[in-house]
């Protein structure tokens, strides 16, 4: 088998989750599998492309991402992928982001990952001029198979695009935050609560404010620590003043995967008060260093987290507040989530998300 991975979002993505999800799957399956893999993308931004096994072909050049290239990139890269996809003469292209025109060579076959619905379910959390979900919706009609990274965004997607559910297949996502963590501590003195990501939207992260300002007590003996997503803005801090919350408890942190890992390590509790994801790795990530996790039970996440986790309601701070308190008061259900997340990571490999999408190209090729 010829499996080809197309450009899209190695042209576009240095870092993130999706590019990484392309490349942990691409050289898995290259190095598993006797099948010729390959990365086709001639002009490519993305780092994780050069940590490559020699099983994996990587077709194109390393270019700089620069301010506005994006669109240059794009272009240059429709025009030259296409004789370089012709001349691999794959039997399966796996398109790596939404495509509202097909890439791929007329004899192949073209498989799609969607990754979440939740440009339909939260249009108001994107701009106008977002494209995504007509992008997307062409691009899931003209595949010949269709991959959801849980079983929340495959029912999601059959109920708003009406999609045939023979035509579509779950393969759930691993998990690569395996840095060591920072041997020194990089928080000193209080304990704190950890969040991760960005902060606007369905990601709730008001009813963590607002749960934490509940209690004057959980004030005074945690601090809410931010990780990710950006430095706190005025109308956060505004609203957290409004709230009640002393300032002086609220911390933001910035950095590389050693530094996240550590700040798992070190947390008290990791709490994830998402309304959507289509997966949802921060818990798993926080389980997987030792951290006890309070998630929300919306979307994907139950079936993410199983009963490893403190479960509650996310459109309740009330809720939310009770779960982080049953952990953080019950030494005892604390450890037992801890050593329940250590068995919930191990569900979750990078190996096995390439042997299930494999088993889809296999299906679409007989």
């Amino acid at each position: 088998m010829r499996i080809a991975y197309d450009y899209q979002i190695f042209g576009w993505q240095k870092y993130g989750g999706i590019s990484r999800y392309f490349f942990e799957l691409a050289d898995n399956i290259a190095q598993q599998t006797p099948h010729e893999v390959s990365i086709i993308s001639p002009l490519h931004v993305n780092a994780y492309i050069h940590s490559a096994s020699s099983r994996l072909q990587v077709r194109g050049c390393t270019v700089p991402q620069l301010r506005r290239t994006g669109r240059l990139y794009r272009a240059a890269n429709q025009y030259l992928a296409a004789p370089m996809l012709a001349r691999f003469s794959p039997d399966i292209v796996h398109e790596t982001y939404y495509a509202s025109t097909r890439r791929a060579p007329r004899r192949a076959k073209v498989v799609l990952t969607v990754f979440d619905m939740i440009h339909e379910r939260f249009p108001e959390s994107f701009r106008a001029r977002d494209t995504t979900a007509s992008e997307k919706a062409a691009a899931v009609a003209r595949a010949d198979h269709v991959i959801c990274i849980s079983e929340n965004t495959r029912r999601d997607l059959i109920d708003i695009l009406n999609v045939d559910p023979a035509k579509t297949s779950v393969a759930y996502l691993g998990f690569s935050l395996t840095q060591p963590a920072i041997t020194t501590p990089v928080i000193a003195g209080r304990p704190y609560l950890l969040y991760v990501g960005s902060r606007g939207g369905y990601k709730n992260f008001d009813a963590l404010l607002q749960a934490y300002a509940m209690r004057t007590d959980l004030q005074e003996a945690y601090d809410l620590l931010t990780f990710g997503g950006g430095a706190w803005l005025d109308a956060e801090l505004e609203r957290a003043r409004a709230l009640g919350i002393d300032e002086r408890r609220l911390r933001h942190m910035q950095g590389d995967d050693s530094l996240l890992a550590s700040l798992y390590r070190g947390a008290s509790l990791f709490v994830y008060p998402s309304l959507y994801e289509g997966f949802g790795i921060p818990p798993l990530e926080a389980m997987s260093f030792g951290c006890p996790v309070v998630s929300g039970n919306a979307s994907s996440l139950p079936e993410v987290v199983g009963d490893a986790a403190e479960l509650f309601d996310p459109g309740s701070p009330s809720a939310l507040l009770a779960a982080i308190e049953r952990v953080l008061g019950d030494s005892a259900y604390r450890k037992a989530l801890v050593e329940r997340g250590h068995e919930r990571t191990q569900l979750f490999s990078w190996k096995r998300c390439a042997e299930q999408t494999l088993g889809v190209y296999e299906k679409v090729l007989a």
